[in-house]
């Protein structure tokens, strides 16, 4: 199995790259028989990960939440999984570079830098926790992906008014696509930060029998939940719509990037035990 996760360490970029580079192709030149076929290069790429992800955790006898490269891999993971889902909801194909490269990034700088670690401290090799940080790191993903379409509408809004109907203005879904693209993707985040919120609380107490509520992590987190939880709920409601619900989008973004910010350089927190 050392071999298998080797070789899927070297070739996981090379899969990357190459959707992005296909993404990429389809934005400019718009191919019929690319924009039917990029799906299922993503797909793969993604399958692929997926196993080499159950590998590394069958090999070393821990999900890959060890160190930090262990976890890029799972964030580049994260946010392709999300566009994959987000896409199959839609069936919008044209903004997958802007996603993808985000994956390309952070897959490349783990399998440059990831370590084999088969002694780790034991509560690393809860499958309960490595349930949480995968579900927290997709909902944050979705999070993230929220972001760039919003950043992707704020460009095009700013194009739109200054009459500049260039490649993003013929490349790019309209205003309404690309709001529906980034409402989407925040409830996907918000839906599986919800689910590592639930698995967080049902394990603390059996891993951390001291632990705190009001740590700053989980009060972090919660912070962010509610932010977004009051953000889908006021557009259900019909009070937050088009340029205002991107702002809150966006907003709600640097927030959750602040929060973590915070939580992992300058609070103590349980969840320090790397």
């Amino acid at each position: 199995m050392l071999q298998s996760i080797d070789i899927l360490n070297v070739i996981l970029p090379l899969f990357y790259a190459f959707a992005f580079a296909i993404y990429s192709f389809d934005f400019f030149n718009e191919k019929k028989f690319i924009s039917n076929s990029k799906r299922i290069i993503l797909f793969v790429t993604l399958l692929l990960h997926t196993f080499y992800l159950i590998s590394r955790t069958i090999e070393y006898n821990h999900p890959p939440i060890t160190n930090k490269f262990e976890i890029f891999s799972l964030i580049a993971f994260s946010i392709g999984f999300s566009y994959f889902v987000l896409e199959l909801l839609t069936d919008i194909r044209g903004t997958g570079a802007f996603i993808i490269l985000f994956s390309l990034v952070f897959q490349t700088i783990s399998s440059l830098f990831v370590e084999h670690n088969y002694i780790v401290p034991e509560v690393l090799r809860n499958r309960l926790l490595g349930l949480h940080v995968i579900n927290a790191l997709l909902g944050y993903s979705g999070i993230t992906v929220s972001a760039v379409y919003g950043l992707l509408y704020m460009l095009l809004y700013k194009n739109l008014k200054t009459n500049k109907f260039g490649l993003i203005f013929d490349r790019l879904p309209n205003l309404e696509i690309l709001e529906k693209l980034s409402f989407y993707s925040a409830v996907i985040g918000f839906v599986l930060l919800t689910f590592a919120i639930i698995i967080g609380i049902i394990w603390l107490p059996s891993a951390f029998p001291h632990f705190s509520y009001f740590d700053p992590k989980l009060i972090g987190t919660l912070f962010v939940w509610f932010v977004y939880g009051i953000g889908i709920l006021s557009k259900l409601l019909g009070s937050l719509n088009g340029k205002k619900l991107i702002l809150f989008s966006l907003i709600g973004f640097v927030v959750a990037i602040i929060s973590l910010i915070i939580t992992n350089t300058l609070a103590k927190t349980f969840h320090s035990f790397y």
